[in-house]
């Protein structure tokens, strides 16, 4: 009987559970600076939204001949046809590399992998959803692109097998793919192969972004950063690969061109560290485990555990976000929608939780908040699939919802994930982006909640991903994983302009994976006339302030 294509639904709730610039005015590198332009007035033209992942159509003109249903190997080169593919251009393909892969199913549902093939002859792997970082069980890349991989979980094998066809352009493979699921043909599709060198023909950094230090601060995987009183407190996760446990590094960044590592923490059963901020003599750090955990920094190099809030049974604190005398702390979980906690920090050492709440909208795939940023009395929450949702907090006790930027869930894949909100020309301006493939940044005229407009778009390559984002001024800041930093003029939000990058990400680093959320991953401005920058492996890079 033919097995039901699956709905881009269920494909999107895949995904998420893993845990062609839009912009044409950045210049080429060898073009003179753009004339300088008026200040913006304020209009703009309303943009639809195309969403975060593209449907392109097929990317090749190949196919996997076997019906979905089959009972069979997936792992046979002689069950794809290539009779209508150039696969003398596949001789081009470096026998070696890191390739982020944007998959396509026949049903038009989007998928993803990544794929890493070692110089140095070591493992190679395939991530692909339910086999992360799997070993490869075929690996031909001389004259060809031919990988394949299988894996076992809860008595559940799935096996991917990639068949190369064509070279589009430098570092660019398409051709077919096949997923088995217990020895049955369970989806195929095509796909376009990105290799992860800097795209573009850039080099490794413009706009006068200069790396002063590169500190690797932890063997395993940082995710953000927050300076404070001349140190950089850097936390980490844990690695799902390895079982290696994340934490705490305290980085002396008194001479940011000579950092000097301070001391570790790291605790047994609680070490899945996602943000950091602090306030005074003390420091937060969101804990997967146990909430926000409170350090005294009254000796800045030598955090000291106070204890952690709120308190209780175990919370799931992704990320934090501080204004003034309060601290919003934004749970992923539990399921089914997570939440947003307000604490009063008026005595920084004992937050006083005040309020917690979550968003009107649990129907979306996966509604759960992610991130905030407070700004006018107003809190501004990603909650992933539901949107990016508006809040008046004037009132810690008694948060109104004032309206929501969605997605069509059903017929898109778009999430909100990080943000950031200033004024411009009179207006509230939000620069927000989603993480997984094709993901972006928005900017959305959010003046009236209950009425948000796009206004303009900034994206790169579509199978790479942004993460955190800071705006600084009429400067926004972006950690753009692959993409490394990026920094964009945004003194006209409908036309953000690229003025500086730097490539922080090279396959050859010690510790770089197969997975899309590697690279350039927190940063942090904090006006002390530097960028402070956590690169997935190579830990704290700090640059000078363009």
């Amino acid at each position: 009987m033919a097995m039901k294509a699956p709905s881009l639904r269920a494909v999107f709730v895949g995904l998420v559970s893993l845990c062609l610039a839009c912009s044409d005015s950045k210049p080429a590198p060898d073009e003179p600076p753009p004339t300088p332009v008026e200040p913006w007035d304020g209009n703009y033209t309303p943009l639809v939204d195309p969403t975060d992942w593209v449907d392109r159509g097929p990317f090749a003109a190949c196919s996997f001949t076997p019906p979905r249903g089959t009972a069979l190997d997936c792992d046979d080169p002689s069950l794809f046809d290539l009779s209508k593919c150039d696969t003398a251009a596949l001789s081009a393909v470096e026998s070696h590399g890191i390739y982020q892969i944007d998959m396509r199913h026949a049903s038009g549902a989007p998928d993803l992998a990544g794929l890493r093939v070692p110089q140095d002859g070591s493992t190679a792997t395939l991530n692909v959803g339910g086999m992360l970082s799997t070993a490869l069980t075929r690996q031909q890349l001389q004259g060809r692109f031919q990988v394949s991989a299988q894996a076992t979980s809860r008595n559940t094998t799935r096996q991917l097998v990639l068949m190369g066809c064509d070279v589009t352009e430098p570092g660019v493979v398409t051709g077919c793919f096949a997923k088995c699921t217990n020895g049955k043909v369970a989806s195929s599709g095509t796909f376009e192969a990105a290799r992860m060198t800097w795209g573009r023909g850039e080099g490794e950094s413009s706009g006068g972004l200069r790396l002063l230090s590169e500190t690797h601060v932890q063997t395993v995987r940082p995710a953000d950063v927050f300076v404070h009183r001349q140190h950089a407190y850097v936390v980490s996760i844990d690695d799902a690969d390895t079982q290696r446990p994340g934490g705490l590094a305290v980085v002396d960044v008194s001479d940011p061109s000579h950092p000097v590592l301070k001391k570790k923490i790291t605790v047994d059963g609680d070490s899945y560290w996602n943000a950091a901020w602090a306030k005074d003599n003390t420091l937060y750090v969101a804990s997967k485990v146990s909430g926000v955990i409170v350090f005294d920094i009254t000796n800045a190099a030598n955090p000291v555990f106070v204890r952690s809030v709120p308190g209780g049974p175990s919370l799931n604190v992704h990320t934090l976000f501080m204004d003034g005398n309060r601290l919003y702390a934004v749970s992923s979980g539990p399921a089914p929608t997570g939440e947003t906690l307000i604490f009063d920090i008026s005595t920084p050492l004992n937050p006083v939780l005040l309020n917690r709440f979550t968003a009107a909208d649990t129907t979306s795939p996966v509604p759960s908040a992610h991130d905030s940023f407070a700004y006018q009395d107003r809190l501004y929450v990603n909650s992933f699939s539901a949107g990016y949702v508006v809040f008046d907090v004037k009132d810690p006790l008694n948060p109104r919802e004032l309206g929501t930027y969605t997605f069509d869930t059903e017929n898109s894949f778009s999430t909100s994930h990080a943000g950031a909100v200033g004024t411009f020309a009179g207006k509230t301006i939000g620069f927000e982006g989603g993480e997984y493939q094709g993901t972006h940044l928005r900017v959305l005229d959010m003046t009236d909640p209950t009425n948000i407009q796009l206004i303009g778009r900034y994206k790169l390559r579509p199978q790479t991903s942004i993460h955190n984002i800071i705006l600084k001024d009429k400067r926004l800041y972006i950690a753009h994983y692959h993409e490394g930093l990026r920094v964009l003029d945004v003194s006209i939000p409908p036309n953000p302009r690229e003025v500086a990058y730097f490539n922080t990400f090279r396959e050859s680093d010690p510790g770089r994976t197969d997975d899309l959320l590697e690279g350039a991953i927190g940063i942090r401005v904090p006006g002390d006339g530097h960028v402070y920058v956590v690169d997935t492996a190579r830990g704290l890079l700090i640059f000078n302030e363009p």
